[in-house]
């Protein structure tokens, strides 16, 4: 019987070794174990329903995995199993609206400064069709509702927004960091935009942006929220995974967010 006993033991202990392997190697190594970093309760983030429009989904889901034909580390999420699925439509009858989401956290980021982002950017899952519905720079955002303290107007309210070059890898598939501090555009909403000079019309590069916002002789500029997002432009259907904001890495899973350090 003790034989038999640790023979079972040993068998087991043999087992788990591959196990243990196999699940080390589902998540990819540019990040750290699950940790909580700048803004990293997981309980915080959600849908900011005050910044909805229509009926549109953001939602934690599984995947996608593909699409069909589609294999390697493209044919899955970045990390883990699950991402930030986002759908974005026309709503009927108007010309032309779509509907408006953001995915974020209102709690964490809030009170930081400005000036102290410095890696933000996340993985995208882009379809065909959405470049029909738009062109290949149809993607979502980054948000970031803040303060711009700016000495020459009172307004105390401005959204900071990030806008992806077109896409130049392949659709249907996962594509690589982008890394949102070197790529595309970024934006103030508002009176912040007028007197930056960093608006829709004429957006500035993430370094530009940042020191308009200090240029202006206010106290330092501070963020409300974070957030991902789309609309109100083209209709999008896609998923994010991957967010970065700085070292900290948020993984969107079925289950929840999870945090992670950057190596």
């Amino acid at each position: 019987m003790k034989t038999r006993i640790g023979k079972r033991r040993w068998l087991t202990a043999l087992l788990a070794v591959p196990l243990v392997a196999v699940i080390a190697a589902v998540t990819p190594g540019s990040a750290s174990a699950e940790g909580d970093g700048d803004g990293g309760n997981r309980d915080h983030w959600g849908v900011i329903t005050r910044n909805t429009i229509g009926s549109p989904v953001a939602d934690l889901r599984n995947g996608p995995f593909g699409s069909f034909g589609v294999t390697g580390p493209q044919a899955r999420p970045p990390y883990g199993q699950g991402s930030l699925g986002i759908e974005v439509a026309v709503v009927p009858g108007t010309t032309p609206f779509v509907e408006k989401v953001d995915f974020g956290n209102e709690v964490d980021f809030f009170g930081k400064p400005v000036s102290g982002l410095t890696r933000v950017g996340f993985h995208v899952f882009q379809t065909g069709e959405n470049v029909s519905y738009g062109g290949a720079a149809n993607l979502p955002n980054i948000r970031f509702e803040i303060d711009p303290n700016l000495a020459s107007n009172a307004t105390t309210y401005s959204t900071l927004v990030w806008v992806p070059a077109a896409l130049t890898t392949p659709t249907n598939q996962w594509s690589p960091f982008i890394d949102a501090t070197q790529n595309g555009t970024w934006f103030l909403t508002g009176a912040a935009g007028t007197v930056t000079g960093c608006n829709l019309t004429t957006p500035c590069s993430f370094a530009d942006v940042k020191t308009r916002l200090d240029a202006d002789g206010g106290d330092p500029a501070t963020i409300y929220t974070a957030a991902v997002g789309k609309g109100r432009d083209f209709m999008w259907i896609g998923a994010v995974d991957g967010l970065r904001i700085n070292e900290t890495l948020y993984d969107f899973e079925p289950s929840g967010v999870k945090t992670r350090r950057t190596r």
